[in-house]
Parts: structure tokens; sequence; C-alpha cells
């Protein structure tokens, strides 16, 4: 019981939900830069002769990361209110180029360039400087769509009012994304969900998008026999096979494709690790046995160098993320910072538990990096961009803001790091007098004769007539 009130006790400070933030996205990204370093370093060192090839590119990246998070976080809502269109605009814009330059190198059979452009699946390449556009397109539909719907408020309830311009933009996402990236798509459908959840959509609304979203999933997995994402015309469906697998898994002598492969090398890290691991650094599955250990695959590297209590750690650690998310959510008072906040939770814990999901087998394999953890500059620079508007949206929590300006950093603090939030419920200057706004206008002067005298002080009249006279 003890225990219990002293955590009532710290969970009830004013800035509770801002140190946690800090707190589990901190970890994450430390362990995440280890397990990099864990799964990559024999690699490195057998190819270049460096250990730290890859540590120090994510490194690089955690800290632009970094910058970027402490950039958001100083930044107040009417700016992400008014970053939520130019950020789709530029999303949708990569998104179409990459699928151009992909469709330009299969009908020509070639690569998948022009000039400095250049196209590899789910990568875009300007002058040799690579991003993902789906990452990108994640934080922007949280701020667009968070704008969109706090404006709407009570008339979501209205299926036209979400036909315009949400459903429209939403499937325009859903299919330049999942064309080349089933897996992004289903991160974007995570946080749609969140979205409209948070803004209290009725029931029957997710029934019918759920099921619509379940044929455009199967529409996506059909159509990768026609060369979508990295499928082959004329070849073996992939994306069917991973589903095929993942219900009906083969024997595991029979297990050679590299669908099963992935899957059975998996199990294998996880069974070796057992309770508390083989050690941090002697893994061996990770020696070119598990495919993209770095990436997709990290989660099993962890399992086997950290055993049980690694992975518990993590999925603890994602937990308290979750639980940061939405308490920010439900604290705060205004209506987009509550969407906001709903919605890139919901992105960020959907993607990790798709991602967890297929490497212990409990969903199919998707191909979506772990955040935080899985080495990728893009996507951790995006992550952490969403972190510190999450931070953002935390100190302008009603308790936290006014716990802020009772005392306040010091000035070179609030500089630094950020600026004190606004106080809540502050109200507009009250109007001024007619006399001090200026004259007023003549036909809006009041007359000096019967129809603008006051009621029961008209001259001639008082309030001993009868009822019909003095009814108005």
């Amino acid at each position: 019981m003890g225990g219990l009130a002293a955590l009532r006790g710290l969970l009830s400070r004013p800035l509770a939900s801002y140190h946690l933030l800090l707190a589990s996205a901190g970890l994450l990204l430390l362990i995440g830069l280890t397990m990099v370093f864990s799964a990559t370093s024999v690699r490195d060192y057998a190819q270049g002769g460096s250990a730290s090839t890859s540590l120090t590119r994510q490194a690089i990246f955690a800290v632009i990361g970094i910058v970027v998070f402490w950039a958001c976080q100083r930044l107040p809502a009417s700016t992400y209110r008014s970053l939520g269109s130019p950020a789709l605009a530029v999303s949708v814009g990569l998104l179409v180029l990459l699928n151009l330059l992909e469709a330009y190198g299969r009908l020509t059979d070639g690569e998948a360039r022009i000039g400095p452009l250049e196209a590899d699946l789910l990568w875009l390449y300007v002058f040799g400087f690579g991003l993902q556009p789906s990452e990108l397109a994640k934080f922007a539909l949280v701020l667009w769509g968070a704008y969109v719907l706090a404006r709407k408020g009570a008339a979501l309830g209205w299926w036209r009012e979400l036909a315009t311009p949400l459903f429209p933009v939403v499937a325009l996402m859903f299919v330049l994304v999942g064309y080349n990236d089933l897996g992004s798509m289903l991160s974007l459908l995570a946080l749609v969900v969140g979205l409209l959840w948070a803004a209290g959509v009725r029931l029957r609304i997710f029934a019918a998008l759920s099921a619509i979203g379940l044929a455009g999933i199967g529409l996506l997995v059909a159509v990768a026999s026609l060369g979508a994402g990295s499928g082959v015309r004329g070849e073996e469906n992939y994306r069917l096979a991973r589903l095929t697998v993942f219900f009906n898994p083969p024997p595991l002598d029979d297990c050679r494709n590299d669908l099963c492969y992935q899957m059975i090398q998996a199990r294998y890290a996880i069974a070796n690790g057992g309770w508390f691991g083989t050690g941090l650094g002697q893994g061996l599955t990770k020696w070119a046995w598990l495919p993209a250990a770095e990436n997709d695959f990290i989660f099993a590297v962890i399992a086997e160098e950290l055993g049980v209590v690694g992975c518990t750690v993590v999925v603890v650690l994602f937990a308290v993320l979750a639980y940061t998310g939405l308490r920010i959510a439900r604290r705060v008072d205004d209506p987009f910072r509550r969407l906001a906040a709903a919605g890139a939770t919901a992105w960020l814990v959907g993607q990790a538990f798709i991602n967890m999901g297929g490497v212990i087998g409990l969903l199919p394999l998707t191909g979506v990096p772990l955040p935080f953890i899985s080495d990728g500059g893009s996507a951790l620079v995006v992550t952490l961009a969403a972190v510190g508007m999450l931070a953002s949206f935390a100190r302008a929590e009603p308790d936290a803001a006014r716990a802020l300006h009772a005392r306040p950093p010091a000035r070179w603090v609030r500089l630094v790091w950020a600026p004190l939030p606004p106080l809540p419920g502050r109200r507009r200057r009250a109007a001024a007098p007619a006399a001090a706004r200026g004259s007023v206008p003549q036909a809006r002067k009041r007359r000096r004769d019967d129809q603008a005298a006051p009621r029961g002080t008209r001259e001639g009249r008082g309030r001993g007539g009868s009822a019909d006279e003095r009814r108005r």
C-alpha cells in the first residue's frame, strides 16, 4: 500500500507527464543505440575494419533527432496547426515522386533514377541524401488530421463531415504508402483509428471503416502480384505468402524460403535467449543468420542477448509511453492538442506492437521498424519530432502550466530549453465601453421617442395600466 501511495503521489505531480515522456523516450533511445551497435559491430568490422560504423551513423541521426525534439517542444499549438497542411502537401508530393520513379524504373527495366533523384523501394534519394517519405507522412497526417477533426467538433457524427476532406486524403495516403509498404500503411491505420477514437466518432462509423479497411488491405495484398512493393510481376505474391505462412506455418524441415526463414530464425533467437539472455553482444543469430537484424528483427536480437527480462523492459517502456501519451491527451484542454497527442501515441505504440508482434509470431510479418530502437535515420528523426510535440503539449497541461508560472525556471533555462507555456483559462480583455471605442453610428443611437424608451418608463404610461397595455 505504501508503494502504491508513493506512485500516486508521483503521478499527481504537475509535470509528471513531461518527466515520464522524457524518461521513457530517452531510455528507449539509449537501448536502441546499444542494440544497433550489438547487431552491427561484427558485420561492420568484417566489411570495413571498424566495428562502430553503423553506431556512428545512428548516433549522428540521434543527435539530429534530439535537436529536432528540442525545437518541437518549444513550439506552441498554433504553429503545429499551421504546419499541418504544408507538411501534408510536402509528404504527398514526395510519395508521388517516389512512386513515379519506381514506375519509371519498372517500365524502362533500369534504375529508378532521373538526374539527382533516385528511388529504391521505400527510400527517395536526392543528391545522395536518402529519406523515407512514409515517415514524414505519419507526422503530417497527425497534424493535419487533428486540425481537421478539431474544427469539425460535434459535427463528426455525420458521414458527410468525415467524407470531406478527411476520408479522401486518408485514402490517398493509404494508396501512396501501402503500394510499396504495407507495414507503414498499417501504422497509418493505427494513427487514424487513434484520431477518430479521441474525436468521439460513433462505433457504427468504426464498424463501416473496419470493413472498408479490410477490403483495402486485401486489395493491396493482391496488387503485390503486379509488382507492388518488392513483388515481381508473374511471380509468387510475397504478401499473400506471408499471410499463408502465418496462418499455416510449414514444418521446420521444409522452411527454406525467405519469408519462412526469417520467422524461424527469429524463433531460434528467442529460444536461445531464455530468461536472462546470452549476454550483450554474445548473440549468434545476428552473424548472417537473422535477416535485417538491425532493422525489422532487432527485437529478436534483444530477446537473444537480454532474454525475457530485456524484452519485458522494452515492452514496459512502450507501455509507459502509451500511458503518458493518453494521459496528455486526457489532461489538455485544447481539442487540437488532445487529438494530436492521441494520434501520435497510437502511431508510435501501434507501430511498436506491429513490429514486436511480427517478430514473436503474434502477427504476420510486415517489415516495419521498431520506433527508437531499429537502425534508420529518417524514422528516428521523425519519431523524436513527434515526442517533442508531445513534450510541448505535456508542458501545456493546465496543472503543469500553473506550476511553471508559479515557480518559473531561470531566464537562461527558458531561453535555452523551453519557454513558459500559456496559462490555461486566460480570457480575452474585456471590450471597452462604447464611448471609449469612438462615436456610435447615427442609425444605432437610441432615440428619445416613445419607441426607444425603456419598458415601463415611457412618458405618460405607468405600471398601473391594464395587462394588455403592459404586454410587449
